[in-house]
């Protein structure tokens, strides 16, 4: 893993976040990604051979594992980790357009010219759409993976032993699990994660809304007050120009 490229990456996201992103982002990366690399390959590392089953009848062994074990929890939270983490880059190439697009505005105009955008980070007009799609999208996908993972394998938790009658077993055979307590304990922590980013996101749309909201009634009302005033103003011009012509000066 090139870690100069993963500093300069997470370096531009957090530096076009809000403060609820910045703790996403920090959510994510050390209790995410950090905890998915360094402990939860480890918990997990050979899951097929660590399953052992009480028969040696062949075939009985992968087929019960493939029944209660369809898919990887290492792969799906990879999988996860992926797509939650890729349209935080959306905000960040939408700048880098922006940029480019200011950069081109002055080398055609000149460097005095007026600027396209007063600041090209700030999350006005589409940018402000682009944010706030990325956030519906990662709660989207933080939301689905916790309901497959809970759907796949029927909760979160793994007991000490499994009861299988998948064919071509002869019997109802006993299969087991290893570490049962460290994988139910990683899987809840992930899960615990995963819906404290979900929420984390939920705010700050609720923060951007609000603000944005607040900005245009502001703007509206600094644009009605700016209205009366011009309006008075032309009310007592009208008065002064009636009170000359009923009251005219004397010529000398």
């Amino acid at each position: 893993m090139n870690w100069a490229f993963l500093q300069g990456l997470l370096s531009g996201v957090n530096k076009h976040s809000t403060a609820f992103g910045r703790v996403w982002l920090s959510i994510v990366f050390v209790f995410r990604v950090m905890v998915f690399v360094v402990a939860a390959e480890k918990v997990w590392g050979d899951e097929q051979k660590d399953f052992k089953c009480n028969t040696a009848q062949p075939g009985c062994h992968n087929v019960c594992y493939d029944h209660f074990f369809p898919v990887s929890h290492v792969r799906l939270w990879a999988l996860q980790l992926i797509f939650v983490t890729c349209p935080s880059l959306l905000v960040v190439m939408h700048v880098a357009y922006r940029e480019d697009r200011e950069r081109k505005h002055k080398l055609k105009y000149g460097e005095n010219c007026r600027r396209l955008y007063q600041n090209t980070g700030k999350k006005r007009g589409g940018l402000w759409w682009t944010y706030v799609l990325t956030l519906l999208f990662k709660i989207g996908v933080d939301a689905t993976f916790v309901y497959l993972l809970y759907h796949i394998y029927e909760g979160y938790d793994f007991p000490s032993l499994i009861k299988c009658e998948q064919k071509p077993c002869p019997n109802k055979v006993d299969c087991f699990i290893a570490r049962p307590t460290e994988k139910r304990i990683f899987t809840i922590f992930m899960v615990v994660t995963s819906l404290a980013c979900i929420l984390l996101s939920i705010f700050e749309i609720l923060y951007l809304v609000g603000k944005r909201c607040r900005e245009c009634f502001t703007a509206v009302h600094h644009s009605r007050h700016i209205n009366t005033n011009t309006m008075s103003s032309g009310s007592n011009l009208m008065e002064s120009n009636t009170i000359k012509d009923d009251f005219p000066e004397k010529q000398s």
